[in-house]
């Protein structure tokens, strides 16, 4: 080996980047861990209309550490994205001593079994809001099923200038959803489990498509509406005992 030149300077020129290589560690390592390029600020951006300023700075409290290059990127915005509102989290470094936090914030939808809330992708989070929201009710991880169908069900109703003000998948999948009317008109339908031979949304649309002739004739403010029926729906009204519709004829439930 010693009478080759050529695997020497091979060899000499392995050790050497090794040399500098480990050097080079050793550096990266002490400006790391040094009190050299200390963060001084985290410079908050996106929404931020329902972000706590004085809560971010508790969550915050012993995550961040380290400086510029060494403080756990991932530490702080996980810690971020675990606050109220806060649907996700990018950030980076700013040199030479900031921390940039863009906020992603939900956009509530409706209240989620009386205890949290839903956006409008159909995403669970926590928070607190005065707004006048309908209220979702459904089985554990049905919240995007939910939220789908309360796309549907909004754009159906439209025709009959009312709301919706709840929506409730039962944990049998049974449907059931209250409208309201800004002349005080309140109804409950019934619209039953998904089959093969009629959705939820089609006995819904029937009765849409049949409501000016039928129970929106009457002055009644509040009704109850069967709609699980093939050809019909049934109705409780108070005063009223029995009503046909056009499809078909029902009875006072």
């Amino acid at each position: 080996m010693w009478h080759n030149p050529r695997l020497m300077n091979l060899t000499a020129n392995a050790l050497y980047g090794v040399a500098v290589f480990i050097v080079l560690c050793i550096a990266v390592i002490a400006t790391v861990n040094s009190r050299l390029f200390p963060l001084h600020k985290i410079n908050l951006q996106g929404d931020l209309a329902h972000v706590d300023a004085t809560l971010v700075a508790t969550v915050l409290e012993g995550r961040v550490t380290g400086n510029f290059f060494g403080v756990d990127l991932q530490d702080v915005r996980d810690a971020l994205q675990d606050m109220p509102w806060v649907r996700r989290v990018h950030i980076r470094r700013q040199w030479p001593d900031t921390l940039v936090a863009v906020v992603e914030a939900h956009r509530p939808l409706a209240r989620w079994n009386d205890s949290r809330l839903v956006s409008v992708r159909g995403e669970l989070f926590d928070g607190e809001t005065a707004a006048a929201l309908p209220r979702f009710t459904g089985p554990q991880g049905s919240e995007a099923t939910v939220t789908a169908r309360f796309r549907e069900f909004e754009r159906l109703v439209g025709p009959l200038a009312m709301r919706i003000t709840h929506l409730e998948l039962s944990p049998r999948h049974a449907w059931q959803l209250r409208l309201a009317g800004e002349d005080g008109t309140e109804l409950t339908l019934l619209l039953g489990r998904e089959h093969h031979e009629q959705s939820a949304v089609e006995r819904l649309a029937r009765f849409v498509d049949v409501y000016p002739q039928t129970l929106g004739q009457f002055e009644r403010r509040t009704a109850q509406v069967d709609l699980r029926y093939p050809n019909g729906f049934a109705l409780r009204v108070p005063g009223i005992e029995k009503f046909e519709s056009q499809r078909g004829k029902a009875g006072s439930a």
